[in-house]
């Protein structure tokens, strides 16, 4: 019986699972419709929607084409993560500005205590979901690989189109994983390896980072993939 060779080193083990993750969704989105693609299940979703129509107040996206995001804040998901930015001596000032609060909301999360009530976050679709990581993943390539200049709310082109806007997600997603391939064991290491600004991406070595980025992916897709059995099933 041929022996299958398996990469057991750390870059082989997260390209391996990115891998698995990419080709299931590949599958999950084949056949994807732009009515499926801008459905909302339920009121008050946040979507992708023309620049004169944006519902929320800091819609972004360089074109026509927006994409919903709401008032800055600090989600009862990240207070731990707060308070580990104070302990390693961040200052309030500096924590405000990296979640773009107030000084006033670091210092209410800072003297929480007990479990946090959880967040009422909106029913997001397809087409949020999709153009969340496709905006995640092109922000990330251009603070580690690309010219480290450019505006991420800038860089993804938001389109109403389930075709156009999937051939544009699995050709940055490409180019991210031949990127990600190339990086040496040293550079996995490397504390700031990628300077990523909306994250706190320059605090951990790149390893960490990559590992956190296999997780937005495969935590998305599996959403994406639940939205599409709704669909499939509604009305019934």
């Amino acid at each position: 019986m041929e022996s299958v060779s398996v990469r057991t080193d750390r870059l082989g083990l997260l390209l391996e699972q990115f891998d698995q993750a990419r080709e299931m969704a590949r599958v999950r989105l084949e056949g994807l419709g732009d009515e499926e693609y801008l459905w909302e299940p339920v009121p008050g979703c946040w979507s992708v929607r023309r620049r004169a129509e944006a519902v929320t107040p800091r819609a972004f996206g360089p074109g026509e084409w927006v994409l919903d995001l709401g008032a800055a804040d600090i989600p009862a998901s990240e207070y731990t993560e707060v308070a580990r930015q104070a302990a390693d001596g961040m200052s309030v000032d500096r924590i405000a500005d990296d979640w773009s609060v107030s000084v006033e909301r670091v210092e209410e999360v800072l003297a929480h205590t007990g479990p946090p009530t959880p967040d009422e976050t909106p029913v997001t679709t397809i087409a949020w979901r999709l153009g969340h990581v496709h905006f995640h993943f092109a922000g990330a390539w251009e603070w580690t690989f690309g010219e480290h200049r450019r505006e991420p709310k800038l860089l993804v082109d938001f389109s109403p189109s389930a075709g156009v806007a999937v051939g544009r997600f699995w050709e940055l997603i490409d180019r991210w994983r031949d990127s990600v391939a190339a990086v040496t064991e040293e550079q996995l290491d490397t504390v700031g390896f990628s300077r990523y600004p909306y994250s706190n991406d320059a605090d951990y070595p790149y390893v960490n980072v990559l590992a956190g980025a296999n997780l937005e992916f495969i935590h998305h897709m599996a959403e994406i993939a639940l939205l599409r059995d709704l669909w499939r099933k509604r009305g019934e």
